[in-house]
């Protein structure tokens, strides 16, 4: 009788890890309420010819709301990164969000952001716990592109009526700024991506926060392993922002879910190489057999 009894648990046991990883691996997710709505984020200080301009360019319908983003704003979550002159005096960068089904992640595309990359924005998105959304950035002429970020969060928070966290807020654009400062220092704006995407892997894997000696430790061994130099205010900045970072309220399992996200030159291996793509259905149906099989056996 226990023998049966143990056939029957493993049985139900090998059942629900076969449903849920079928679920997992093949179901579509089911769209959230949001998917397919916008909202635009305009600089304050953009001239009507200007706004026209930008809301023609997005081909947004009249009817999607619009946030205003105000110089005053960008310095609130800048200020302490970047000196106010680099800020500048007026709100122009610009922004439309698409909301897409849930895990289908974030895409960015920009137009004359020059300092700032989309692989950046993705990082510090994801780092400020936004995803599942098509991005449009732009100015109507050339700038830094730091202050898009701002609006894109304040669109997010006024679409959904959720509030992310002012400490969150400030570290996601720290962040965003310190890595288009070591893609200036190092000459490579995909290295410093994938600097800062390695360490946050790292931060995410933690189970307890790492000592300022630890942090050290970490940003070393991954400046040595993609061969970046870095001086000593460069590393002490990075530490207090790693610092930064751990202590803030960020959601490292959405974190670590999205990082695969962020393409960058370093590694790419399923995109590089097509034939990979159909390893992971390879796989589920090797398991799938493979647990039948198991309980063809048990009887």
């Amino acid at each position: 009788m226990i023998k049966i009894k143990n056939k029957f648990k493993l049985k139900l046991s090998l059942i629900m890890f076969i449903s849920i990883f079928l679920f997992v691996s093949i179901n579509p997710v089911f769209a959230d309420s949001m998917a397919g709505s916008q909202i635009i984020t305009l600089g304050k200080d953009l001239s009507k010819t200007q706004r026209d301009q930008i809301l023609q360019q997005f081909e947004a319908a009249q009817d999607v709301p619009i946030v205003e983003v105000t110089n005053q704003e960008e310095h609130q979550y800048l200020g302490d990164t970047l000196p106010a002159k680099v800020i500048g005096s007026k709100a122009i960068s610009s922004s439309m969000i698409t909301f897409g089904e849930s895990g289908s992640g974030l895409t960015i595309d920009s137009n004359n952001i020059t300092w700032v990359t989309n692989e950046m924005y993705i990082s510090a998105l994801t780092t400020a716990g936004i995803s599942d959304a098509e991005i449009k950035v732009t100015a109507p002429f050339p700038v830094s592109g730091t202050a898009a970020l701002t609006g894109i969060i304040k669109a997010f928070e006024q679409a959904t009526g959720k509030e992310i966290n002012e400490d969150v807020k400030k570290v996601a654009n720290e962040e965003m700024v310190r890595t288009a400062q070591l893609a200036d220092q190092i000459g490579d704006k995909e290295k410093a991506v994938e600097f800062m995407k390695r360490i946050k892997e790292e931060l995410a894997k933690q189970s307890a926060k790492l000592s300022d000696a630890e942090l050290r430790a970490l940003i070393e061994q991954v400046a040595q392993d993609l061969n970046i130099q870095l001086t000593g205010d460069e590393l002490n900045s990075l530490i207090s922002l790693l610092r930064k970072l751990q202590n803030a309220n960020i959601d490292w399992d959405l974190v670590s879910q999205r990082l695969d996200q962020i393409k960058t030159g370093f590694q790419n291996f399923v995109q590089n190489n097509p034939e990979a793509k159909s390893f992971f259905r390879e796989l589920l149906n090797f398991i799938k057999n493979l647990i039948d099989k198991i309980l063809s056996w048990l009887g």
